[in-house]
Order: structure tokens, then sequence, then C-alpha cells
């Protein structure tokens, strides 16, 4: 295929999109330049790396080969990226030669967030797809394992641009008819945009279970969460879902993560909690953005959520310029590659304690702080009982006490 060699990067709240710049590539660079009528209306879309000027800019090599971490947050990853490679390797494209000015322009317009790019390399996704929960579950494991699938294609569209480890897939539901479809940019009256989980190959039967029982959870700990819920197949194998929080009906939402905005390279990172603090406080200009991440520090500690790193914490802005903390996610029960926290709390990340957030809260002189930090420990020590309430097995309860027993 031919590369790329021009995007124009443009941002999209409701109906009307906003060209805001465009990025060039050169021999290895990549350079972004922001459009004179953009930097008028005043609005940063990246407000620490890549605050708008009128300057021609480069960004350094690593950790985003050569993009800008708003632009890389838009790139597939994990699940997502090994679907696009999967189903280009397929149609004879070799995957090796692509270049990160092609990627964006499979993303397109189907990213998370509100950023869209063009030319947007055509994949089909016009089409309209009739499919059932578990034949997708079983498609993925045969992606996973190198199998070749005839759902190939219609999976790596359902799945937009989302990234992680665990196979999912974007789609459009509506809440009163308990109807699925594939996810478009305009969903019909009456159905809204959720995203599905599914679980890999090392998962236990009861992942999506747990997951929920995190989410009940998180909600009485205090900590805001887009509105979740489980999804049952034909044969009764329950799958995780969640409602997009990049989009409020058919507008969307502007989306950056933790990782991107701060071009933390998330597979090594050295960031601590306070790091994500300070980037909230910038973003939001007010100091309860503190208590906000101080509350997810101290979930993740006591429950034992240890892949806790930079691209699972993102933060919003709408068309106004407006920042905000985003809605948690991907809370559960986990340990990362390394076994210790990928975001440290006072700069301990194996063995963090209560004392660790207390100095983390104090440094940052919130109010409360003890208070609110046993209140979420209380939570937590109520887990069987949110693993009654999910229909979690005796097995995966027991497991999990042991270990957010001993916080």
């Amino acid at each position: 295929m031919e590369h790329v060699k021009k995007i124009i990067v443009s941002i999209q709240f409701s109906k009307s999109e906003i060209e805001l710049g465009e990025l060039v590539s050169e021999g290895r660079n990549i350079y972004f330049k922001y459009y004179t009528d953009f930097i008028t209306k005043g609005i940063e879309i990246s407000p620490i790396k890549l605050k708008v000027n009128t300057a021609i800019n480069k960004a350094d090599a690593l950790p985003f080969d050569g993009l800008f971490g708003v632009f890389a947050d838009s790139l597939p990853d994990g699940w997502g990226k090994l679907l696009l490679d999967r189903a280009l390797t397929a149609k004879g494209i070799d995957i090796s030669d692509l270049t990160m000015l092609d990627r964006l322009a499979f993303v397109g317009s189907k990213g998370m967030g509100a950023l869209i790019y063009k030319p947007e390399i055509d994949d089909g996704s016009h089409k309209q797809f009739e499919f059932e929960l578990d034949k997708i579950a079983k498609a993925t494991q045969k992606i996973i394992s190198g199998t070749a699938t005839e759902i190939l294609d219609e999976l790596y569209i359902l799945s937009g641009s989302s990234g992680g480890a665990r196979p999912k897939i974007v789609v459009g539901y509506n809440p009163k008819t308990q109807h699925i479809m594939a996810a478009e940019k305009d969903l019909p009256i009456g159905y809204e945009h959720w995203l599905i989980k599914f679980p890999s190959s090392s998962d236990k039967a009861d992942i999506a279970n747990i997951e929920y029982a995190y989410y009940k959870m998180a909600l009485d700990a205090g900590i805001e969460m887009s509105e979740c819920k489980l999804f049952k197949g034909k044969s009764g194998q329950v799958y995780f879902g969640t409602k997009r929080f990049d989009r409020i009906g058919n507008h969307r939402l502007h989306m950056h993560s933790a990782a991107g905005i701060m071009h933390d390279n998330f597979r090594f990172s050295k960031l601590d909690y306070g790091h994500i603090m300070d980037c909230a406080f910038i973003l939001e200009r007010d100091v309860n953005a503190y208590e906000k991440i101080l509350r997810l520090a101290a979930f993740n500690v006591f429950a034992h959520n240890r892949d806790d790193h930079s691209k699972n914490i993102s933060f919003l802005m709408n068309d106004t310029g407006h920042w905000k903390v985003a809605p948690a996610y991907d809370l559960t029960f986990s340990s990362s590659a390394h076994g210790m926290h990928s975001t440290m709390i006072s700069g301990e990340s194996a063995n963090p304690t209560k004392q660790h957030l207390i100095d983390l809260a104090n440094y940052f002189k919130i109010k409360n702080a003890s208070y609110i930090i046993d209140d979420i420990q209380e939570v937590i020590y109520n887990w069987k009982d949110y693993a009654n309430q999910c229909d979690i097995s005796a097995d995966s309860k027991n497991r999990i006490q042991k270990v957010i027993g001993k916080k």
C-alpha cells in the first residue's frame, strides 16, 4: 500500500468537525502544526506536551514512535492492535511496513474520544453485521491462538480503536429492547455507545462477574464510574460491559490518557499517583481533583488492582475546553506483569500501605484524608458480600479474600 504522508486532524464534539492542524511525515520524522483558525479558539487539546502554538512541532522518538501523546492515544493498543494487524495481514498488507500515519488513517473517525484523522482508509465499516456474543467470544479465542476465523473483519470493525489486553468490542446498545448492534458514528435513537469485554484464554470463567463486583465496590467507595452491566450470551455465559464515557448520545468528548498527556511509557512507567494528582489539578483547576485521585489510589491499593498504569487513567474535555478526570475504568483484581503497582504510591510500588496513602494525601494537604481512606478500606472489607451479589464462584471469592484481607 502507498504510505500516508499527511494527515489532517479534526476534532468533533457534535455535528460539525473543527480542523485543528496537520501531521506530516518527512523521512523518519513526524511534524505537527496547528491551524491559525484553531489557535484563535483558545482550546488546548494537550496542555502539557502540545500547547497551542504557531510553531512546527516535533515530538521525541520515545515513547510514542515520534507521535505526540494526544495522537498516540487514538491508536489501538493490545487487542485492538492485534485485530488490525491480523486483518491487514489477511489482506496481504505487510504490517511491518506501516507508519504511524498509516495507522492513524485506519483509525479515521472510529477512535475513542473526539479526534478524527483524514484521509481515512476505508475498512468496510459501513457494513452491518448480525452477531451473537457467544460467537464473538469463541472467535476472539481463535484469533488469540492465531487460527483464521471467518469473522475477522467483523471483529476488527466491532473493536473500533479499543485498547487494552482483553478482547473487546464497541457496540450500540438499546437498554429498552436489549438489542445490540454494530457501532456506528451516529447511532439510531434509543441506542447508546457501549464497550463489551470478553475473557482471554488465561482468565477465570467468572472474570466478568469479578469486574462487575469491583464496579459496585468502587461506586460505594465514592469513585465515579460510567454505568456497567453484565451481558448474557445464549449459553448463559456473561460478559462485562460499560457505557462509553467519551460519548454523550452521539456527541463526543475529547479523551486523553495520563500516559498520553504526560508522555509516559506506561509499560515501564516511573509515575507516582502524586504526578497524576498534579496533572489532574492542572487540568481541572480545582483542589477536589486531588481527592478523586486519592480515592482511586486507595481503592487500587486495598482491592489489589495492580494493573493501575497510566493508560488506565484518563481525562475528558468538552467543547468549551473544560477538563475533568474521566470516570474510573478497568478496576478489577489484578497483578501487573512484575507483580507491583504500575503507578507508585508515595514512591512505593511493591507493598504500599495505608501510611503511604496518608503521606500522599498530606503532601497535597487533602482534608479528611484519613477518613476517606478508612471509608474505602471498610467498603473493600465487605468483599464477600459483593462477591455473593455478583454470583462469583467460591474459589474466586476466597482467592481474592486471601489477598485483599491482608491489606
